[in-house]
């Protein structure tokens, strides 16, 4: 059996739901059917390591929409319905359940997956945080007197080790790199970030990896680590990244490379089907670099340009955000404008440590290239604004300096 839908959007995440809000603020009038592989209404994914987790929210809370809210806009959403195939030609989905969609329009946004630790299999005391029952589960798993060890500082891992410090006993932190964060933002700044964990009685054990995550022989976990050592504890949890949703786009035909290759204007690599969200990789004008980003930000800005370019095809817009990401931890606001790397010249124009805050540029080739700030929000707005408007380094320069 075969349907259609004028515009198909499979994933029902932040930019699988804001790509057909979009369509419906633009007047588009055709049928838009969303495809959501879970049972669950459309939720805020970043709601769940921080206030999910936390025990500050209800997973009700951090739902997106209510099936009203879709049924008032004419949004369809299909619910536990995967997509298994895309034939380009036919302009066609099939779907697990053996039948197919037909689409004028079609938009990948099927987000990603948690990185597996191939050391860490998904078993009784080993968390990945993914799914609002995943935040749930280890809600409840680390409320008490128990032993957590986190693997991965990035983001995920920092805010998971952040809310467990105050629920927990003891909270270990494992990271490969020298310090949380350091691969992306030097080790200038990580130093700062790890002291802002230690500050909070968490312990980092850095430059080690897991070599291996077993039992202990007395109902808790033992994380073996490359050099041998080992840490006992109740709780493991994994957070090492995430790797888009594409396999079901195997014999598609589309470019596909670490997400769906797209073009400046979010176009895959077939006619009418474009892709958005943590799915999508596309060329980035402002930035020369070929780009895939895994943050609430670029899925909402994303979205609203595949809408645009939708109803527009005569009449396109390039996407060539400033991306940003922002984290909450101990308290603490962390927040990155666009595409620092660990080799750039890293320069601190503001450190302060009577309201602990940050901010540190990021200098490629004379120019700016990114910035963190730590408690700084206004500062990185304007930061924000500087590389967007392409300003020169002396004029942010001159900008930063009247901010402090």
């Amino acid at each position: 059996m075969t349907g259609r839908s004028d515009v198909l959007i499979v994933g029902g995440s932040i930019a699988g739901i804001r790509t057909a809000e979009g369509l419906r603020r633009l007047s588009f009038e055709g049928s838009i059917t969303v495809l959501e592989a879970g049972p669950d209404l459309p939720y805020d994914r970043p709601a769940l390591s921080k206030q999910v987790l936390a025990g500050g929210e209800s997973a009700e809370s951090v739902r997106l929409r209510s099936q009203a809210d879709l049924d008032k806009a004419r949004i369809e959403l299909r619910r536990g319905c995967r997509g298994v195939g895309l034939d380009v030609d036919a302009r066609t989905v099939r779907l697990d359940d053996g039948t197919a969609i037909e689409y004028s329009d079609l938009v990948i946004a099927t987000g990603s997956a948690p990185r597996r630790l191939p050391a860490a299999p998904v078993r009784p005391g080993v968390h990945y945080l993914r799914t609002v029952r995943d935040a749930l589960d280890l809600r409840d798993a680390i409320d008490g007197p128990v032993r957590v060890v986190v693997v991965g500082a990035g983001f995920i891992g920092s805010e998971v080790a952040a809310v467990a410090a105050t629920r927990s006993a003891s909270v270990t932190v494992v990271e490969p790199y020298a310090f949380p964060l350091s691969r992306v933002l030097g080790d200038l700044v990580g130093k700062r970030l790890a002291r802002l964990h230690e500050s909070k009685g968490v312990q980092l054990v850095l430059g080690r990896s897991v070599s291996e995550v077993g039992d202990d022989g007395a109902g808790g976990k033992r994380v073996v680590l490359d050099d041998g050592t080992t840490l006992d504890c109740d709780v493991v949890v994994v957070g090492v990244g995430a790797i888009p949703h594409t396999d079901w786009l195997v014999g598609s035909g589309l470019d596909v490379a670490d997400g769906v290759v797209c073009d400046e204007f979010c176009r895959a690599s077939a006619p009418h089907v474009f892709a958005a969200g943590d799915v999508a990789r596309w060329p980035n004008e402002l930035f020369a670099e070929s780009m895939r980003i895994e943050h609430w930000t670029n899925a909402v800005e994303q979205a609203g340009v595949v809408a645009w370019n939708i109803l527009h095809p005569d009449n396109p817009r390039a996407y060539a955000p400033v991306p940003y990401v922002w984290s909450d931890q101990y308290g603490s606001r962390l927040q990155i404008v666009g595409r620092p790397r660990a080799e750039d010249e890293v320069r601190i124009v503001l450190d302060d440590p009577a309201d602990d805050s940050l901010v540190a540029l990021y200098v490629r080739d004379q120019r700016l290239a990114g910035a963190f700030g730590l408690n700084a929000p206004s500062r990185m707005l304007v930061l924000r604004r500087s590389l967007a408007a392409r300003a020169s380094l002396d004029e942010v320069m001159a900008t930063v300096n009247e901010k402090g």
